[in-house]
């Protein structure tokens, strides 16, 4: 860890927001866990909505279990957050916990593993933002991914200011209670609830910040945790120094830069891989900016839909996190390469709202960080930033704006300090690029807290949903089993994404 780092980890110490009650003293659910196909058990815990008055207004949290294959050896349960925030646990259990590069064959065998909507999102009382799906569908759509310009900002900010009241008019009183230092408080009831001693837990990007705040909470109830594509938790709640009120989050984390790291990876493969990679052909670099520029100065329609500099960048943005689809992804930039302009635009598809996770990303994400709430300070760090990082400081400028103009306060999220010491250690893996948790981000986080192991993966994408290492889900298994760090410090992918 930087010596800066370490001093301002140091002066951040137990914020007032911290000394709230860790424990609230609720009555530990009763879980009812029934068939729900495919081999899953589905079950609906009570808990409070405020634990700070645990005997008051209860709500409901929807959960999700796949039983251990083989249950004379099984250890117990593994519960596992896949991030967002905004993401079901539930939906995204039940399409994945078979993978075998991210819940082995071997790993389902010895635990029961469980999901749930946190709070605020899915089917766990619920942050409405609208009236409709069609309300919801047509306000999002409405919204550009950045403002290319800076003319374009008055209505972008107007755009999330209006989405932020929206929010408050629907969910105002859910929207107090709906931090992750409240989801961690209910984590710790239903590990009760299943009936294990300390927490087995498996935290995915965003999940990684919902552990970290668990440990401190309760660091005599862990078993073993895996934070998998981790934050800077100092950065994502309070920043460093005065940044949390004068940097935007991404940017203050320095995403831009995992982020060029890994698109320059993706360039880096696709020229390697020549014919395999449909992009490939002369200077990728060279080829990319004149891309950028055709696309700016025209949209481009193609099958695949509509680019204007935001889609397109908005596109690839996507797709670094997952090399599965890298090869898909460079058609669609030689597509768009390839289509000269028509001269009417078309307006692209739309895609499908089906969730809150929008609202609920931003209900939990502004609930649990600092914010700059001047508008000039997104202005000013979307010219420097652009200036830095070309084609990906600006957008990331602006990927949290409705937090400039959030109104739900809750007063018990939780700041500091994260290097409690931990009744056991913790496990750290994170690729080599990651363009949305950098590995410099997760050295920082792991560095910020007391116990930690880290686990490299020589690999490009976000997480081991899609960076498929067996080494890595070997490693993170045999600690699960036992709680002992792994002793090798790095792991290799299974195959490059334009093999």
């Amino acid at each position: 860890m930087k010596p800066l780092l370490m001093a301002a980890a140091l002066l951040v110490g137990l914020a007032p927001a911290a000394t709230a009650q860790a424990g609230s003293g609720a009555q530990t659910p009763a879980l009812s866990w029934q068939d729900c196909q495919d081999g899953f058990q589905c079950a609906t815990a009570e808990v409070p909505l405020d634990h700070d008055q645990p005997r008051g207004t209860k709500i409901d949290l929807a959960l999700i279990r796949l039983p251990a294959t083989d249950p004379g050896k099984r250890i117990g349960s593994l519960f596992v957050n896949f991030g967002g925030p905004g993401s079901s646990g539930v939906d995204r259990l039940r399409a994945r916990a078979r993978w075998e590069w991210l819940f082995s064959s071997e790993l389902r065998s010895r635990f029961d593993v469980v999901s749930w909507d946190p709070r605020g999102i899915g089917r766990s009382a619920t942050v409405r933002c609208f009236d409709s799906v069609e309300d919801q569908q047509a306000f999002l759509n409405s919204i550009p991914l950045y403002p290319v310009t800076a003319a374009d900002e008055p209505a972008f900010h107007a755009k999330h200011q209006e989405f932020a009241q929206r929010c408050e008019d629907r969910s105002g009183d859910l929207l107090d209670h709906v931090s992750s230092a409240n989801t961690a408080r209910d984590l710790d009831l239903l590990r009760k609830a299943v009936g294990d001693k300390k927490l087995t837990y498996h935290g995915i990007s965003y999940g990684t910040h919902l552990g970290a705040i668990y440990a401190n909470l309760f660091p005599d109830k862990v078993r073993a945790l895996v934070f998998d594509g981790s934050l800077d938790f100092i950065g994502n709640a309070t920043g460093h120094g005065n940044q949390g009120r004068t940097v935007p989050l991404d940017t203050r984390q320095d995403v831009p830069r995992g982020t060029a790291e890994t698109f320059d990876q993706f360039l880096t493969q696709c020229a390697a891989a020549a014919t395999k990679c449909a992009f490939a052909g002369g200077d990728l670099k060279k080829k990319w900016a004149a891309l950028v520029t055709k696309v700016t100065a025209t949209p481009i329609t193609t099958p695949d839909g509509t680019f204007d500099r935001a889609a397109l960048i908005g596109t690839v943005w996507d797709a670094m996190s997952q090399p599965d689809t890298w090869q898909s992804t460079a058609q669609v930039l030689q597509t768009v390469w390839e289509t000269q302009p028509a001269l009417t635009r078309t307006a692209a598809a739309a895609p499908d709202y089906i969730s809150n996770r929008t609202e609920a990303f931003n209900a939990v994400q502004c609930s649990d960080s600092n914010f700059p709430r001047d508008t000039a300070a997104y202005t000013r760090y979307g010219k420097s930033e652009d200036e830095r990082v070309p084609y990906w400081g600006r957008p990331i400028v602006y990927d949290m704006m409705p937090c400039a103009f959030w109104q739900g306060r809750d007063t018990d999220r939780y700041t500091g300090p994260w290097n409690r010491w931990t009744s056991a250690p913790i496990l750290f893996v994170n690729s080599r690029f990651d363009p949305a948790t950098p590995l410099h981000g997760a050295q920082d986080g792991a560095a910020e807290m007391a116990r930690t192991g880290f686990l490299t993966v020589e690999g490009s994408g976000h997480t081991s949903m899609y960076v498929r290492s067996t080494c890595a889900e070997k490693a993170k298994r045999e600690y699960l089993f036992t709680g002992v760090l792994p002793t090798q410090r790095t792991c290799a992918v299974d195959q490059a994404p334009f093999a």
